[in-house]
C-alpha cells in the first residue's frame, strides 16, 4: 500500500489555520506540494511546511475558484473552508442562512466542478470534503451549518456516483468535536462542555491534527477503492 504523496500537488481551502492548517501540513510531510488556500494570511502555515505557496480565494463568493485548476495540475482537492452562525432557529436571519450556504455547500460544489473538468481530463484526481457529525446529526442552534454539512455529505456520494469511473475519488471526513476557532463557544461553555466530554468515549475533544491522518490516507493510493465514504473522526461520538 502506498501512503505516499510525492509528486503530488494539494490545494487546501482555508488553510490559515484550525483543521485546514493540520492537513496542509500532514500532506506536505506526506510529500506533496501544498497550495493553502484562503482569504485569510495564511503565512503562519506556510512558515511550517517547506514546499508551500499561498492562493488568496474568498469563498463568499461561491464561483471564486473557477479558474483555479485551468492552468496547473492540482491532484488533491481539500474543501475545508466553512463558516458557521449560531442562533435559534425562530430568529435565525435570511442573511446567516445565505452566507453559510454559499460559503459552505454551494462554493464547495462549483470548486469541485472546476476541479473535476480538468481531473476527468487526466482520469486521477483526490477530492477530500470536509464534513460534519451534523452532518449525520441535528445539532442545536445551527441550522443553515446543519443543512450545508448534510448536503457537503449526500454531494459527496453524488459526485463519487459520477466520478469514480474516471479514476476520481471523492469522499469526506466527519471530524467531531475538534479544539478550533468555530467550536470556542462550545468550549467555553461549561456546561455544553461536560456534557459533549461525557458523550465521546475517547474521553477528549480532539486536534485538528487527528483529522490530517485521515486526509493523507484518502488522498493517498492505499484509498484507490474508496469512494463516496464519510470517514467519521469523532473519537467515538457516533457509535455510542
Amino acid at each position: 500500500m502506498n501512503f505516499s504523496l510525492d509528486n503530488k500537488v494539494a490545494l487546501v481551502t482555508g488553510a490559515n489555520t484550525g483543521i485546514g492548517q493540520a492537513i496542509a501540513v500532514g500532506l506536505a510531510k506526506s510529500g506533496a506540494q501544498v497550495i493553502c488556500a484562503s482569504r485569510s494570511d495564511c503565512s503562519q502555515t506556510l512558515s511550517m511546511i517547506d514546499n508551500a505557496a499561498a492562493l488568496t480565494l474568498d469563498f463568499a463568493d461561491p464561483m471564486a475558484a473557477r479558474e483555479v485548476f485551468e492552468h496547473r495540475q492540482i491532484d488533491i482537492l481539500v474543501n475545508n473552508a466553512g463558516i458557521i452562525r449560531r442562533n435559534d432557529a425562530l430568529d435565525f436571519s435570511e442573511e446567516d442562512w445565505d452566507a453559510v450556504m454559499d460559503t459552505n455547500l454551494k462554493a464547495l460544489f462549483f470548486t469541485c466542478q472546476a476541479f473535476g473538468r480538468a481531473a476527468i481530463k487526466r482520469k486521477s484526481g483526490k477530492i477530500i470534503n470536509i464534513a460534519s457529525l451534523l452532518s449525520l446529526q441535528g445539532g442545536i442552534r445551527v441550522p443553515s451549518y446543519t443543512a450545508s454539512k448534510h448536503g457537503v455529505a449526500g454531494l459527496t456520494k453524488a459526485l463519487a456516483n459520477e466520478w469514480a469511473v474516471h479514476n476520481i475519488n471523492v469522499n469526506a471526513i466527519a471530524p467531531g468535536y475538534i479544539k478550533t476557532n468555530n467550536t470556542q463557544a462550545l468550549q467555553d461553555d461549561a456546561m455544553r462542555n461536560q456534557a459533549i466530554l461525557e458523550r465521546i468515549p475517547a474521553g477528549r475533544w480532539g486536534n485538528a491534527e487527528d483529522i490530517a491522518g485521515a486526509a493523507v490516507f484518502l488522498a493517498s493510493d492505499a484509498a484507490a477503492y474508496i469512494h463516496g465514504n464519510i470517514l467519521e473522526v469523532d473519537g467515538g461520538w457516533m457509535g455510542r
